[in-house]
C-alpha cells in the first residue's frame, strides 16, 4: 500500500505529464488555439443541442413506415407528429445552447488573451520596485514566449546600463574629488586668514554639491533589503541629532506606530532631507505622525514663507531650485526634495507639499503598509 506522500507525488507527476501532453497537442500560435477553441465550441454545441432536442421531447419520433403506409390521413398525407409548436421550441433550444457555448468560448478566449498581458504588467510593476528580480519564465503561446523574451532582453539591458552608470559615477567622483583635495591642501598655505576662510568655504560647498549630485545619479541602485522598522524611533533619533546640532526641531504628539516594512537607510535619507529642508528654508521643523491601518503619514512643517502654488510640484523635480534659494546661506542643488520623493515612490508611497494656512510649508510623506505573509 502506497503512503500518502507517494500517492501525492504520483498525482503531481501525472498532472505534470498531462499538462505537457496538452501543451504539445495544442497549436503553437494564439490564432491556432482560438480557432481550435471555436471549432470545439461549435461542434459541442451542435451535438448538445440535438441531444437535448431528442431527450427532452415529450413525443416519441414517428415509427418507420413503408411508402404505401400512413396514407389513411385526409388528402393522402400522413398524420402530423406532435403539437404544432414543437418545432419552434426545438429551434429556440438549439439557438440558446449554441449561444451559451459561444459565450463560454469567448470567456475562455478572453482569459487566454488577457493572462499574458496581466503577467507582463505584474512583471513590469515588480521591475520598478526591484531591478534585480529574476527574469520571467518563457511559457505559453508563441506570441507570449516572444513577448516574454523581449521583456527579459529589455530587463537585461537596463541592468547593464545601470551597472555602467554606477561605474561612470564612481569614476567621475574620484576624478572630481582628487583636485578638490589638492586645492584644499594648498589653501591651508595661504597667508591671509580671511582669504583662506573664503576659499575653504567654497571648497566645502563644491564638495557637498558633488556628493549630493553623484549620490542622486547613482540612484541608490544597491538592493537594500526590506525590514520591519519602528518609524517613530527613527523620527526621534533624527530629531535628537538635529537638536544636538543646535537646530530647532521638535516632535508634536506621539510618534508611536506599528512597525513598517521599509528600506531603513533610504527612509532615513528621505526623512533627513525633509527635516533639513524645513530647517534651511523655514528656520525650524515640527514633526508629527499619524498611524492608520492602511498607511503611515508623516508631516514636517516649518515657519518659512511657503512656496507659490504653481511651484509646489516643480520643486519635487531634480535640480529645480527657487530663485530665492540661490544664495550661499541656503545652498543646495535642488535634489533634497527630489530624492525624498523618489524614495517615497520606491516604497509605494508619495510625497506632497502644501502651504499651511497659518504660514509655512507642510511636507507630507504617506507610506502604504504592505501585507506580509509569514
Amino acid at each position: 500500500m502506497k503512503s500518502p506522500a507517494r500517492s501525492l507525488d504520483s498525482l503531481r507527476l501525472c498532472r505534470g505529464n498531462f499538462t505537457r501532453l496538452v501543451q504539445r497537442v495544442l497549436p503553437e500560435s494564439l490564432f491556432g488555439r482560438l480557432a481550435l477553441l471555436l471549432v470545439v465550441a461549435v461542434i459541442s454545441s451542435h451535438v448538445l443541442a440535438l441531444t437535448l432536442m431528442f431527450e427532452l421531447s415529450p413525443f416519441p419520433p414517428p415509427p418507420l413506415q413503408s411508402p404505401t403506409a400512413g396514407l389513411a390521413g385526409p388528402g393522402g398525407m400522413p398524420p402530423p407528429h406532435g403539437p404544432p409548436g414543437l418545432f419552434q421550441v426545438g429551434l429556440l433550444m438549439d439557438i440558446s445552447v449554441r449561444l451559451l457555448a459561444l459565450l463560454l468560448a469567448a470567456w475562455v478566449g478572453a482569459r487566454w488573451l488577457s493572462e499574458p498581458v496581466r503577467k507582463l504588467a505584474s512583471a513590469a510593476k515588480e521591475l520598478g520596485r526591484d531591478i534585480h528580480r529574476a527574469p520571467m519564465v518563457e511559457e505559453g503561446t508563441l506570441e507570449c514566449r516572444e513577448a516574454t523574451r523581449v521583456f527579459n532582453q529589455m530587463h537585461a539591458r537596463i541592468r547593464e546600463q545601470m551597472v555602467q552608470r554606477d561605474q561612470f559615477v564612481a569614476a567621475v567622483s574620484h576624478d572630481l574629488r582628487t583636485p578638490l583635495t589638492r586645492l584644499s591642501l594648498r589653501v591651508q598655505s595661504l597667508p591671509d586668514p580671511l582669504v583662506r576662510q573664503r576659499f575653504g568655504r567654497d571648497i566645502v560647498e563644491m564638495n557637498e554639491m558633488i556628493r549630493t549630485t553623484l549620490d542622486y545619479l547613482r540612484g541608490m541602485t544597491d538592493p537594500e533589503p526590506m525590514v520591519l522598522l519602528d518609524v517613530g524611533s527613527l523620527l526621534h533619533s533624527l530629531a535628537e541629532d538635529a537638536q544636538d546640532s543646535a537646530q530647532d526641531v521638535q516632535v508634536l504628539g506621539s510618534l508611536a506606530a506599528a512597525p513598517l516594512l521599509v528600506q531603513p537607510l533610504a527612509l532615513r535619507r528621505c526623512l533627513g532631507n525633509l527635516i533639513d529642508n524645513a530647517v534651511r528654508y523655514g528656520k525650524k521643523a515640527r514633526i508629527s505622525l499619524q498611524d492608520k491601518p492602511e498607511q503611515l503619514q508623516i508631516s514636517v512643517c516649518d515657519d518659512g514663507s511657503g512656496i507659490a502654488e504653481e511651484e509646489l510640484a516643480k520643486v519635487l523635480t531634480p535640480f529645480y531650485r527657487l530663485e530665492s534659494s540661490r544664495n550661499r546661506h541656503t545652498g543646495g542643488v535642488g535634489l533634497g526634495l527630489a530624492t525624498a520623493s523618489n524614495i517615497a515612490h520606491k516604497h509605494g508611497g508619495s510625497l506632497t507639499l502644501a502651504n499651511h494656512p497659518a504660514g509655512g510649508l507642510v511636507a507630507t510623506l504617506r507610506m502604504q503598509r504592505r501585507i506580509t505573509h509569514g
